[in-house]
C-alpha cells in the first residue's frame, strides 16, 4: 500500500492514544486524527471528490492541514498547498491553472475567493473553516464531518507514480510552474530523512514555518509523522514563540530558513529559554553564511546544524550536513541521502572534474514527475533521468556538495566568475550588518561588477567605506562591491530566498 494515508491506520494499531498532532492548547492523539480523518474522507467522498480530483488548501498552520492531507490522499485526490501570502490574481492563475474542483479556507480568505470565484470554472465546492453553519456556496468544515460520525474509508490504492500533491513553485523568474509530487517520491523522502537522522515515535518536530511549503511539511514534519512522532505547530512564525515552544514540549528538530533563523538569534534573553531537547537544526532555502552557522551552535547547545540542499521539485532534502562533519566541512550542504545522486555538469552537459563549478543535477526516487501542464518546462529540466537545478556548486574530494550560486546570480565580471555568496559571507562577518545580498550591477567595462545590499542590526551603522575596506581585506579586488546600498529589509519569497531579481530592479542612486 503506496497511500501515504495508510501510514495513519498502522500507528492507530500501535500506539491509538499517544499525541500526535499539537497547537496552542489543542492536542489531538492518533485515535482522535483518525476519526477526523475518515470522517473528513466520507464528506469529501460525498461532494463527489475522488481520484485524480485536485483540492485547494488556503489555510494558515493548524491540524485541519494535515487533516485534509491525509483525508483527500485517503480516497486518491490530489491536495494543493496554497501559498497565503500571494495576492488574489495568483491565487486565481494557481487554481484555474491546476484545475482545482474544491477550495478549502478559514474566513481571513473568504472576501478574497468570492471576488476571484468567477473566473474559477473548475471550482465546484467551497469549504470553510470556524464557520458554522456557513451561508451558500460554502460548506461548514465541521458540519461535514459531522454528517459523517463513525465513517470510515479505506485508503484508495495506488502506485509510486500517481500524483500525491501539486506544490506551485514560488516563481521568481515568471508565472509559477505546479510541480507534480508523488507517492513514489514522497514515501522515498520520508524513508531518506528517517534512515539519515534516525527519526522514531520519540522524535517532536516545531512546524514553524508555512506547511504550503515543502519547509514546513516535509522538513522533517511528514517524515516524523510517518515514523510515529508528533508535531507541535505554530500557526504563524514568531521568533520567542519558537523558543518557548521548544522548551515547553520538549522539540527534537526544527526547520528554520535563514530569515528565521536570524529572528530567533536576535530575540531578546535568547539564553533564559531551555533548548536541549533540540538534536538537529534544519536549515535550506538559501545558502546559510558560515557566521551564522557558529551562532546557531551556540544558541541550540545539544544540536548540529544540518545545513540543507533540496527544492520543491525533489520534496526537499536531498543533501545534509552531518553531525560528525558539521566543522570540518563548515560551509557546505553535505552528502546525499540514501537513493539520490548528484552530478556537477558544465554547459555541455558533461559532467566537470572534482573542485570545478558547474550546474547541480540530481537523480533519483524523489525526483518529481513533471511540471503541472507544461511539457516544454518539464522537457528542459528534466533531461537523461537527471533533473538540471539551475543552481551552481561544486562537489570537493570527499563528496561533499557547496552551493556557489544560482546560474542566473553568477556575476561575470571581467571575464571572471563571481559567487554572490562568497561575498556575502564576507559581509555577515561585520559586526553592523544582520543581512546581505549581493547582485550583478552592468559596467560599461566589465560588464558586471557586485552591488550589496546590507541590513543593519538595530542601533548599528557603517558607512560605504568602512564595509569597503572590510571586503579588501577578505577578498580579491574584483570581487569586492562597488556600492552599498541600506534597506530596512531583503525582499524574499515564502520559502525564504532573496529575491535578487527585485533587487536587480532598485535604480541606481547617488550615494554619499
Amino acid at each position: 500500500m503506496h497511500n501515504f494515508a495508510s501510514i495513519l491506520d498502522y500507528h492507530l494499531a500501535q500506539r491509538p492514544d499517544a499525541v500526535t498532532v499539537v497547537q496552542d492548547e489543542r492536542q489531538l492523539t492518533v485515535r482522535e486524527l483518525h476519526e477526523r480523518v475518515n470522517q473528513l474522507a466520507a464528506g469529501l467522498s460525498e461532494l463527489g471528490v475522488g481520484r485524480g480530483d485536485i483540492v485547494g488548501l488556503l489555510l494558515y498552520n493548524r491540524p485541519e492541514f494535515l487533516e485534509l492531507v491525509y483525508a483527500v490522499n485517503r480516497i486518491g485526490a490530489v491536495f494543493l498547498p496554497l501559498n497565503y501570502r500571494l495576492s488574489e490574481d495568483e491565487w486565481q492563475y494557481i487554481l484555474d491553472h491546476a484545475r482545482a474542483k474544491v477550495i478549502v479556507t478559514e474566513p481571513e480568505f473568504v472576501p478574497a475567493m468570492a471576488r476571484i470565484d468567477p473566473g474559477l470554472s473548475h471550482l465546484e465546492h467551497r469549504i470553510q473553516l470556524d464557520a458554522d453553519p456557513t451561508a451558500p456556496p460554502w460548506t461548514g468544515y465541521e458540519e461535514l464531518l459531522a454528517r459523517h460520525k463513525g465513517a470510515r474509508v479505506e485508503p484508495v490504492d495506488v502506485v509510486p507514480g500517481d500524483l500525491q500533491r501539486l506544490m506551485y513553485t514560488s516563481g521568481t523568474t515568471s508565472r509559477p510552474k505546479g510541480v507534480c509530487l508523488t507517492y513514489g517520491n514522497v514515501q522515498a523522502k520520508n524513508l531518506a530523512h528517517i534512515v539519515h537522522f534516525g527519526l522514531t515515535a520519540a522524535d517532536t518536530t516545531l512546524v514553524c514555518g508555512p506547511l504550503y511549503h515543502v519547509g514546513g511539511l516535509d522538513m522533517p514534519a511528514l517524515g516524523v509523522l510517518y515514523a510515529g512522532g508528533s508535531v507541535v505547530l505554530q500557526r504563524r512564525f514568531d521568533p520567542e514563540g519558537v523558543l518557548r515552544a521548544i522548551q515547553d514540549h520538549q522539540v527534537t528538530n526544527v526547520w528554520l530558513a535563514p530569515a528565521m533563523v536570524n529572528a530567533v538569534l536576535e530575540v531578546p534573553d535568547r539564553e533564559t529559554y531551555d533548548t536541549t531537547s533540540v538534536r538537529f537544526v534544519l536549515g535550506g532555502g538559501e545558502k546559510t553564511p558560515e557566521p551564522v552557522l557558529r551562532r546557531i551552535t551556540t544558541a541550540f547547545p545539544n544540536a548540529w546544524f544540518a545545513d540543507a540542499y533540496g527544492l520543491t521539485e525533489t520534496v526537499s532534502g536531498d543533501t545534509f550536513l552531518d553531525r560528525e562533519h558539521s566543522v570540518t566541512k563548515l560551509g557546505s550542504v553535505g552528502r546525499p541521502v540514501p537513493h539520490t545522486r548528484v552530478r556537477i555538469v558544465g554547459d555541455s552537459g558533461a559532467e566537470v572534474p572534482t573542485g570545478e563549478l558547474g550546474e547541480i543535477t540530481l537523480r533519483g526516487p524523489k525526483v518529481f514527475a513533471g511540471y503541472w501542464r507544461d511539457e516544454r518546462a518539464t522537457a528542459a529540466a528534466l533531461k537523461d533521468g537527471w533533473f538540471h537545478t539551475g543552481d551552481i556548486g561544486h562537489v570537493d574530494e570527499d563528496g561533499f556538495l557547496y552551493i556557489d550560486d544560482r546560474k542566473k546570480d553568477m556575476i561575470v565580471s571581467g571575464g571572471e566568475n563571481i559567487a554572490t555568496p562568497e561575498v556575502e559571507r564576507v559581509l555577515y562577518e561585520h559586526p553592523a550588518v544582520l543581512e546581505a545580498a549581493v547582485v550583478g550591477l552592468t559596467h560599461p567595462r566589465w560588464g558586471e561588477v557586485p552591488r550589496a545590499f546590507v541590513v543593519f542590526r538595530p542601533d548599528t551603522t557603517a558607512g560605504s567605506e568602512e564595509l569597503r575596506e572590510f571586503c579588501r581585506a577578505r577578498l580579491a579586488k574584483f570581487k569586492v562591491p562597488t556600492r552599498f546600498d541600506v534597506v530596512d529589509a531583503l525582499p524574499r519569497t515564502p520559502s525564504g530566498k532573496v529575491l535578487k531579481r527585485t533587487l536587480r530592479d532598485i535604480p541606481v542612486e547617488e550615494q554619499a
